[in-house]
């Protein structure tokens, strides 16, 4: 999306949040204007004159154009900032809807009474992958062991959920790939017990030339669930890209072995898991 102008750009973001193209093109031509005219609107938004009355009927009902009831009419966008207001608040109140709508409805099948002894998922994209790691930590009951492999992870939203875990009284130990970023971790939750890697291959890529892998996050949840992400490091032109694989419910001796080599680094007189892990 970057290639696009601005001008398309804005199009195209106003109709993910909902608005068809007409009212789109006829928004973006209104916010470059002080005020203007169903022939004004049409001449710079290339939306024929007899449909931009539609699109600017279903802008004024949402709230993001004037009408002034001259003769002719005059219309005028709301300030970006009261837009982008309006269109969150209704973005939201979907989203609500639909959480609403989904909860609602009948599974197609019954749940399945057998357990599951362990499962493997993939998952692909920050802010999924984000969303998941502080899910997880929101469901711990003892113990989170957490990897920080590249700072950009290390956002305010995962630090507040930290904070809010160690505060209930969970274990949170807390790895990280340089002293620099050990430093701002342990500044920002006092009470975690925060240590150095000793994975040296953390704090750079694979070996392998032809792809440049660095493992952004690993999470260790009550010693049952793991989350390991990775992103591969596209040329400067493209943006990064993360990708994760989390599992649950894994046998004691992977989850041993995991947990121990995650701590690697960590003094094992700091560690509180040493004495019955």
């Amino acid at each position: 999306m970057k290639d696009l102008s601005n001008h398309q750009q804005a199009i195209e973001l106003l109709q993910n949040l909902g608005l068809k193209e007409y009212e789109a093109k006829c928004f973006v031509a209104l916010s470059r204007l002080p005020k203007g005219t169903a022939k004004t609107i049409s001449e710079n938004s290339d939306v024929p004159r007899t449909r931009v009355y539609d699109a600017i009927r279903v802008l004024e009902a949402k709230g993001l154009v004037e009408v002034q009831h001259s003769n002719p009419q005059q219309f005028r966008a709301v300030g970006v900032d009261e837009a982008a207001e309006t269109l969150r608040e209704e973005y939201e109140d979907r989203t609500e809807s639909l959480v609403a709508a989904l909860e609602d409805i009948e599974p197609a099948l019954p749940d399945d009474d057998q357990e599951v002894t362990h499962e493997v998922w993939a998952l692909s994209g920050t802010t999924p992958i984000a969303n998941r790691t502080q899910q997880l930590i929101d469901t711990v009951g003892r113990e989170i062991v957490l990897i920080v492999g590249r700072e950009a992870v290390l956002t305010e939203d995962l630090i507040e959920h930290l904070q809010t875990a160690q505060e209930t009284g969970i274990s949170v130990l807390i790895g990280a790939v340089t002293e620099q970023l050990r430093d701002r971790i342990q500044e920002e939750i006092p009470d975690a017990e925060v240590f150095v890697s000793g994975l040296e291959w953390l704090s750079g890529s694979l070996t392998d030339q032809t792809e440049d892998v660095t493992i952004s996050r690993l999470l260790l949840v009550d010693r049952n669930t793991i989350l390991v992400s990775s992103v591969y490091e596209k040329n400067s032109d493209e943006a990064s890209e993360e990708k994760a694989v989390f599992g649950r419910g894994f046998d004691n001796g992977i989850v041993v072995i995991a947990r121990r080599l995650m701590a690697t680094g960590l003094n094992s007189t700091d560690d509180p898991g040493t004495a019955d892990g």
